[in-house]
């Protein structure tokens, strides 16, 4: 074998060896798994009915709850009932914007997820050239920043409305007021856990580019095989 290939692969085993399991391989892995779990939060999210709660110090048996699409209303008689909300023009601004941003939230995260399976080191399915891997591991993760982008800008706008209107001095004291809901907290993990999910796929690239940055390095004259040079004698 070939003294040069030598010295490259015992390079590059002794840094694997150094790094462990903080290889390219588990980190486009780790980011995955991290954008799918977020994705998961997100979309629950974007249909619970939990965005806002309201009860009232005057019918304490009587809790609403509101969402994106539904209003319910629980009792301890009936229990939960829901209703949807009977015109979208009729809903306020930040409910419509919310709408959009979370639907486009949902289409972006699910197909992010989708191109970055195909584009994970040892799947051999559709896609094996490593260029375009390549290129769809950095689409993943515009696409799953994107998507968690667009989760915490609904439920951050959400947030903001509910406590200006609660801190509004022109409603009465007596009169209740919407406060957050579960659903607003999981909204801001799910958004978050997408924003770190994409960084990560970029971690993977640029860790993939070091590997194959390191295996082109030229070795040194010094290292490479010396070649032998033979004198020509004449017996006489």
């Amino acid at each position: 074998m070939n003294l040069e290939w030598i010295v490259i692969a015992h390079s590059v085993c002794t840094q694997k060896h150094k790094m462990g399991f903080l290889t390219t391989k588990m980190m486009e892995r780790t980011a995955l798994f991290l954008s799918f779990g977020s994705y998961l939060t997100s979309l629950t999210t974007a249909f619970l009915p939990l965005w806002k709660t309201m009860n009232s110090d005057l019918n304490e048996v009587e809790n609403w709850f509101s969402g994106l699409w539904l209003t319910c209303l629980y009792t301890d008689e009936r229990g939960i009932q829901c209703k949807a909300y009977d015109s979208v023009l009729g809903l306020p601004m930040d409910l419509q914007i919310s709408r959009v941003l979370v639907l486009i939230s949902i289409g972006t995260g699910g197909f992010a997820l989708l191109t970055a399976f195909l584009g994970l080191e040892g799947v051999e399915m559709c896609v094996r050239k490593p260029h375009v891997k390549r290129g769809l591991l950095i689409f993943s993760g515009v696409m799953t920043w994107l998507s968690g982008l667009t989760t915490l800008a609904p439920v951050s706008v959400v947030a903001y409305t509910t406590v200006v209107e609660f801190w509004d001095e022109g409603f009465p004291d007596v009169m209740p007021r919407w406060e957050y809901g579960e659903a607003m907290f999981s909204g801001w993990f799910g958004g978050l856990g997408q924003v770190i999910g994409g960084t990560l796929f970029f971690v993977a690239v640029c860790m993939g580019d070091y590997n194959l940055q390191r295996l082109s390095v030229p070795v040194s004259p010094e290292l490479k095989p010396r070649t032998k040079h033979y004198l020509k004698t004449e017996v006489l």
